[in-house]
This record gives structure tokens, sequence and C-alpha cells, in this order.
């Protein structure tokens, strides 16, 4: 028997395991790897947008998905921030006169921010 074939009906080789012939296969070893929001979308996608999801998985295309929403994301929170910022009032002079209170204004202003671009983005 042959050590190696090669099957052209399916553009598979095969090499021969003691009396059977297996796939030669290569599994990609690379973890896809996005950030919190990515794996925010790819929740949404799973859960509400099945065909969106199997439309992804299928063409290869969800870790450049799931990356770039990670991207958008991340800028729309950090512009959302710098607008809010000036809106609310949060300077350096108040960070010198009352950490605690600028401290306050800053989580509230990331979560409001976060949550405006989860809703424009993510959940769409």
């Amino acid at each position: 028997m042959k050590k190696r074939i090669y099957d052209e009906k399916n553009g598979l080789s095969y090499t021969l395991h003691e009396d059977y012939y297996l796939p030669d296969l290569e599994i990609n070893e690379e973890e896809p790897t996005y950030g919190k929001y990515g794996i925010m979308r790819k929740q949404f996608l799973k859960e509400h947008r099945s065909a969106r999801y199997q439309y992804l998985v299928l063409t290869g295309k969800l870790t450049e998905h799931l990356n770039q929403v990670d991207k958008e994301v991340r800028e729309k929170v950090e512009m959302l921030m710098e607008q809010m910022d000036e809106q609310w009032g949060v300077t350096e002079e108040l960070k010198m006169q009352n950490q605690m209170e600028w401290v306050r204004r800053m989580n509230n202003i990331k979560n409001v921010a976060e949550e405006m671009a989860l809703l424009e983005i993510i959940y769409a």
C-alpha cells in the first residue's frame, strides 16, 4: 500500500496510518484575537443574528468583522467621552480640587458613552 495518496475528487491528500488512510488536514493554531466589544458583538450575533453569524464564520470573515467592530466602538467611546468632558465641566482644575467628584463624573461619562456606542454599533 502506498504511504501517501491524493484524491482528485475532493482535492485532499491522505497518509497511511496503520491500516487506514487519514486526511492531511492543517489546523489553524492561531487563536482569533479581539477585544471586549468584539466579544460582545460575537455573542449578539450568535443569539440574535444567527444567519449573519454563520455567513461570517463560513466565509472566514468573523474575526475581521469583530476586530473592526471593536475598533469602531473604542473610537466612538473615546470621541463621545471627549465631547462630554467639555459639556459636563470635567476639567483638570476639578481634578485638583475634588478628585472624588472628578472620578464620579468620569465614570458616568464613560458609562453613558459606552452605552451609546453599544446601541449604535454592536446591537445594530
